[in-house]
């Protein structure tokens, strides 16, 4: 990675956190454009991923992120990769666009048909910002990606068995459905489950790093959190939401379920692990090695563990975070653990 390069990134981040009158998270054109084409992508939660990206790019950060990889500074023979994005959160594939441009190589991007405004837009913001020609390294496609030498592509289970076989000969990185869990230990403050209301309601709940479902100790007053929720019934507003909020009460009374409802959320008891929007899982527990035995065992389908207990939990194979912060997540918190810098770098060692 170049100074140059740098320097054009921290300017970035400058720009994603809205610290530049009328630009980035602040200019009402970008976020009108996104939504349009994304009704999930509302203007808060635009500015939210936006903000979020920023402090990725804060020079502290970037600092300890990279400080780890001494191969950046080799000159490298760069490769054409194929990056296949998904579109379920605004900016959701930025990372894996930085992280090639990080290790030298050019990006060729197939953004998906609900979310072509905002990347595109970050990177015209980066080579203003760069004294490197940052856009000649990034091709946006509509196509299929010709002549990649790599690929990472997210997905769904049955689309990652089309790519398993039409990137068959190519190195890659290939994710899929994954999401997320809390465990409630039953001390936690109203401030703390006030917290967790953004790991379960932001991005309408539609993130691999969205709380799904809660393990809660038995017992554990329901209430408590509708009260500290309070504050996220303005998604009802949303009509997608709302929809899916409608559909799945009618199915579920329909089906005698048992169901606890606060006019924008569905609670339910279920043994599975990614509620549909709209509503949200939990399960009973009566210790927490009893949750642990069943998180690790379940680790292929989770990205992040959000709780207050992590000591008492002891989960390995799974990140765990505060709540309030699976939506937060660092750099170097790679998707379904898989460090996409070293699966680059690799590529021309």
């Amino acid at each position: 990675m170049t100074n140059t390069l740098h320097s054009g990134l921290v300017q970035l981040g400058v720009w994603f956190r809205g610290e530049i009158e009328n630009e980035g998270p602040d200019n009402e054109a970008l976020l009108r454009s996104a939504e349009a084409q994304n009704r999930w992508f509302t203007n808060a939660f635009v500015q939210d991923a936006m903000k979020a990206n920023g402090e990725m790019l804060r020079v502290e950060v970037l600092e300890k992120w990279l400080g780890d990889y001494p191969g950046l500074e080799r000159q490298r023979e760069p490769k054409r990769i194929g990056l296949v994005l998904a579109g379920n959160l605004p900016l959701v594939g930025w990372h894996d666009v930085l992280c090639v441009l990080l290790t030298g190589h050019h990006a060729i991007v197939k953004c998906s048909s609900e979310d072509q405004v905002l990347i595109p837009a970050a990177i015209a913001a980066l080579d203003s910002f760069s004294d490197e020609d940052v856009a000649s390294r990034v091709e946006f496609v509509t196509g299929t990606l010709n002549d990649a030498d790599a690929v990472i592509a997210t997905g769904s289970a049955n689309t990652n068995r089309y790519f398993e076989y039409y990137f068959r000969s190519l190195p890659k990185v290939l994710r899929s459905q994954r999401t997320s869990v809390a465990v409630l230990s039953g001390s936690e403050s109203h401030e703390e489950l006030q917290a967790l209301g953004a790991d379960v309601f932001q991005y309408f709940g539609l993130g691999c790093r969205s709380v799904t479902k809660l393990m809660l100790p038995r017992g554990f007053d329901l209430d408590r959190l509708f009260a500290a929720w309070v504050e996220w019934g303005y998604v009802a507003q949303n009509n997608k939401y709302a929809n899916n909020y409608d559909y799945h009460k009618a199915v579920w009374l329909l089906n005698q379920e048992d169901l606890i409802e606060n006019g924008f959320l569905l609670v339910k008891e279920d043994s599975g692990w990614v509620s549909p929007v709209g509503t949200l899982y939990y399960a009973w527990y009566d210790a927490l090695d009893d949750v642990r035995k069943e998180l690790e065992g379940a680790a292929g389908s989770l990205q992040c563990i959000a709780t207050q207990v992590p000591d008492m939990l002891k989960v390995t194979t799974v990140p765990t975070v505060s709540l309030g912060q699976s939506q937060k997540p660092k750099p170097w918190d790679y998707a379904d653990g898989v460090d996409t810098l070293n699966f680059l770098l690799a590529l021309s060692s």
